[in-house]
């Protein structure tokens, strides 16, 4: 009989305490492995809990560690040796040899933002493991989280406690003084070098107009990538959700101000970006498109009108190649993706189909040529 849980994620933690613990303080937080765990346990069970480091260095932090049930390794740091790397080695060891000798363990968790476990990382994803990262913005290296399966930044759970004894999560003054004392460029969008310890205080604010544009662009070309791998075109929201940690394994719909993927997916709903229907699976629903038809004939429009300028700046028909280019410069920012179409030349055969304009292929010249017929309507 099988076990109720055998579909469950079960996850190995390895924490280079060092590395989180300063990192933490440089944005006057303190390193709480709680916080994390929480986190983690929405994604399945932890099987194993280490953290490593010389522990006469940070004995401050080895109650909270126990209290989360972390296992302490010990690497003693010798007056005559270099400290660099010993507990990165051995730290390396052990969860290359948890993932070749323990088959169940399916995620790893490596809580550092040091450059120098991507190699790690590679190797476990290479044994089909899921590779999940955490490390603290301001001194997580860049090379790191584009190698995992999906990166937390600690500064931006919830409950992770400040160096002055609040929690991030807390409400009241507290959050209040974050912004006040945050830079104007991370009041705009956290985006100004000094403003991670602003954002930590506040958590992820509302985000503005454009940032939301940007996620909503993001949705409708991943779901369209996704619809035109797809030999039937039902995209589930688990799978959507699972593709866009792919192309950035630091997205979390909370940095847009959503609690959860759903939630977010409903926003997209209401604002006619996407329609959510009932999936195979409870709980998961199927995700297409609701573009307004009238954004996609305004799009249409706007194809033929550059052709048909084009055509007489050019005196003859304005091969594809580069057509998008000049789309672009009379409308910033255009993409296809927008509306649900996998490629440009896709979203052209779809102006012919609708007699928008024509195309023709020549065969000399292995190329497309489009032109709107003399005698078609405006």
């Amino acid at each position: 009989m099988s076990s109720p849980d055998q579909h469950e994620e079960r996850l190995a933690v390895y924490i280079d305490h060092e590395n989180v613990a300063i990192g933490a303080r440089s944005v006057g937080l303190r390193f709480d492995p709680k916080p994390l765990t929480d986190a983690l346990a929405e994604r399945g069970r932890l099987i194993a809990r280490r953290a490593y480091a010389d522990w006469n260095l940070f004995r401050d932090d080895r109650r909270g560690m126990v209290d989360a049930n972390v296992e302490l390794i010990e690497i003693p740091q010798r007056s005559d040796s270099v400290r660099k790397n010993a507990a990165d080695i051995q730290m390396a060891v052990d969860a290359m040899e948890l993932a070749l000798t323990r088959d169940f363990v399916s995620t790893f968790v490596i809580v550092s933002g040091d450059s120098d476990f991507t190699p790690l990382v590679g190797k476990l994803r290479e044994l089909n493991k899921r590779v999940i990262g955490v490390g603290v913005k301001g001194s997580t290296s860049a090379m790191l989280p584009s190698s995992c399966d999906e990166f937390l930044f600690y500064d931006r759970l919830d409950g992770v406690p400040r160096l002055d004894g609040r929690s991030s999560g807390d409400g009241g003054s507290g959050g209040r003084k974050g912004r006040a004392k945050s830079t104007a460029g991370s009041r705009r969008g956290g985006k100004a070098d000094g403003g991670a310890a602003g954002e930590v205080a506040t958590g992820p604010g509302p985000s503005s107009e454009s940032e939301l544009r940007k996620l909503e662009r993001l949705v409708t070309r991943t779901l369209s990538g996704l619809q035109g791998s797809s030999t039937d075109g039902v995209v589930l929201s688990s799978n959507l959700k699972r593709a866009l940690l792919r192309k950035d394994p630091t997205f979390a719909e909370q940095d847009y101000g959503f609690r959860g993927f759903r939630e977010m997916l409903r926003h997209l709903e209401t604002h006619k970006v996407l329609v959510l229907t009932e999936g195979s699976a409870q709980g998961d629903p199927q995700v297409d498109f609701a573009t307004k038809s009238s954004d996609v004939d305004e799009a249409f429009a706007l194809l033929r009108r550059t052709v048909a300028e084009l055509m007489d700046e050019l005196g003859g028909d304005p091969p594809l190649s580069g057509l998008k280019d000049q789309v672009r410069k009379r409308q910033e920012g255009f993409s296809e993706k927008d509306f649900g179409y996998s490629g440009f030349l896709q979203f052209c055969k779809a102006a012919v189909a609708r007699g928008v304009l024509q195309m023709d292929w020549e065969e000399d010249d292995e190329e497309y040529y489009l032109y709107v017929p003399e005698d078609a309507a405006a």
